[in-house]
């Protein structure tokens, strides 16, 4: 792959977005565990349900600041390197991103404040109600994001204006509940419960290994365990929902997932596994599952998923629909909007299909003038390359079933027998701690990856939305980037196994006394024993 300006400019936000994403599903997760553990506190007044939540409410604020640093850093590059795109489409993007920096800043910010610096000034229901807050609002934070990110996916509420050559939005309901971004969001937030609860399970069995803090380690194992089992879960329901959603949205990235390349009779099978070979279109020793995929897709018998190569000709249909889009969006421009109701009944009938004619800008200036091999050329881009997202998406469908019988397993034995784990298990939750992380970034791999070659599907294609920058300028504001996270990441793993290695330190004098006030009554004999005759 040769590394121009439109793939280095690809490449360094892919990095920064990962690198982010390394910090979010953290927080998200963390925020609610924090939440839940403040509220048992409120209500049982158990000194210790205050020391798991501060605790652990310490390690969500490392988590926390520098996620927020990464995020900031990451918005820049919007205007920096995709100063097109912004241009574009600004009018729609800017708009959940506007509110997602309220969030972010006047919600989240101010009220992780006073949950740190609030505990001897506010009252018991009073500190509960701003860790909900926090909570809520990093939840909300993310929503947010993901609308926008959901309207890149699935562009809905906007039309295109071809005097101001930009994309307006014309619904902002439809914006907010675009069902791809509902989707998204229900799957990403859960998937970052589902990454808290395996920190938290791992770290606790770390301590049972270590026999320190049991205490506090065997409580937030039955947190983590039911709250993750909960979650990984939703994570798997949900994720069939969003599935669902690219159904009818991006029909090209599915059938990339499952290398489909021909269309085949309903209900299409499963794919489990196989090698995609992109130049022979065929996906060779292929393990298929009847039916599965067909009612998963379409849920239903009868409704066809249409393979690759259907989907490619139906590309070039649509890039010709785009020409002539194209050929009355230069009749506006000429005329500066002055033009006959034909060419403007003709743009309108074809203006869903001028994105597919800008793809041919890779290969000719005038879309107009391509020929009949560029129109081929510029459908077979729609294609994204197959095997990485056939196996980032099995990889991440592993884990997330895996995560339920670990979660389901911790579970029954914190719930049914008595927090009695095998090591083995103990070690085994403290070597997955990172498996979670690994299957969020393939998530938002197939996600992104699959989109290609569009920043927006079908409006906007990625070659046209970067900015015009140098080789060298990318260069080195990608090694800044790489370096400066590197070190945030350096740091933040510093610091957590700090404070994991420190323990829970705070009300310990309080935790220790009420447990052994509580030791004392359980193994005290009742009043209404009576004595052996």
């Amino acid at each position: 792959m040769e590394l121009d300006i439109v793939e280095l400019s690809r490449l360094q936000f892919a990095m920064t977005a990962m690198y982010h994403f390394l910090f979010v599903p953290l927080t998200l997760g963390l925020s609610i565990i924090v939440a839940i553990m403040e509220t048992v506190y409120v209500m049982t007044d158990r000194p210790i349900w205050r020391q798991m939540t501060k605790f652990w409410g310490t390690l969500f604020g490392i988590n926390f600041v520098l996620g927020v640093a990464t995020g900031i850093t990451m918005e820049f590059q919007f205007g920096m390197n995709w100063s097109y795109y912004s241009h574009y489409v600004g009018d729609i993007f800017g708009a959940p991103l506007a509110v997602e920096g309220l969030m972010a800043f006047f919600l989240e910010a101010t009220f992780v404040g006073l949950f740190f610096f609030g505990w001897d000034k506010l009252s018991k229901r009073a500190h509960l109600i701003v860790t909900w807050l926090v909570a809520i609002g990093s939840n909300f934070s993310a929503l947010w994001i993901l609308i926008a990110n959901g309207w890149m996916q699935n562009p809905v509420g906007a039309e295109f204006n071809p005097m101001s050559m930009r994309m307006e939005m014309t619904s902002f309901f439809d914006v907010v509940f675009n069902e791809v971004a509902q989707a998204k969001f229900v799957h990403t937030v859960s998937a970052g419960y589902v990454t808290a609860s395996v920190f938290v399970l791992g770290v606790s069995a770390w301590y049972l290994l270590k026999n320190r803090h049991t205490e506090l380690a065997r409580r937030s194992i039955a947190v983590a365990a039911s709250f993750g089992l909960a979650s990984a879960l939703s994570v798997v329901i949900l994720g069939d929902e969003s599935g669902y959603s690219v159904t009818h949205s991006q029909k090209m990235k599915l059938a990339a997932i499952e290398g489909m390349w021909e269309t085949l009779p309903a209900p299409a099978s499963f794919t489990l596994v196989g090698f995609p070979d992109q130049e022979a279109r065929e996906t060779h020793y292929a393990l298929h599952i009847p039916y599965v995929m067909g009612l998963i897709g379409t849920r239903s018998l009868t409704h066809e998923i249409p393979g690759i190569a259907d989907l490619v000709k139906q590309a070039e249909d649509r890039i010709r629909s785009g020409q002539i889009a194209y050929d009355a969006l230069m009749t506006y421009r000429a005329n500066k909007g002055v033009v006959s109701d034909e060419v403007r009944t003709t743009f309108e009938t074809h203006s869903k299909d001028l994105g597919f004619a800008l793809l041919l800008k890779r290969y000719v200036d005038d879309p107009r003038q391509a020929s009949d091999d560029q129109i081929k050329m510029a459908a077979n881009d729609t294609v994204p390359t197959v095997w990485p997202l056939f196996w980032a998406f099995r990889l991440m469908v592993a884990l997330g079933f895996s995560f339920i019988a670990v979660m389901a397993w911790f579970f029954w034995m914190a719930s049914f027998r008595r927090m009695q784990f095998p090591r083995l298990a103990l070690w085994l939750a403290v070597i997955i701690i990172p498996t979670p992380w690994l299957a969020a970034e393939l998530g938002w791999f197939v996600a992104e990856f699959g989109r290609q070659p569009w920043t927006v599907d079908g409006v906007l294609p990625t070659a046209l939305s970067a900015s015009h920058l140098s080789v060298t300028d990318l260069a080195i504001t990608l090694a800044g980037f790489v370096l400066f996270y590197t070190v945030l990441f350096v740091i933040e793993m510093g610091l957590m196994l700090k404070y994991i290695r420190k323990g829970p330190y705070m009300d310990v004098p309080e935790s220790d006394q009420w447990q052994k006030q509580h030791r004392d009554r359980l193994s005290a004999p009742s009043p209404f024993a009576q004595p052996a005759e």
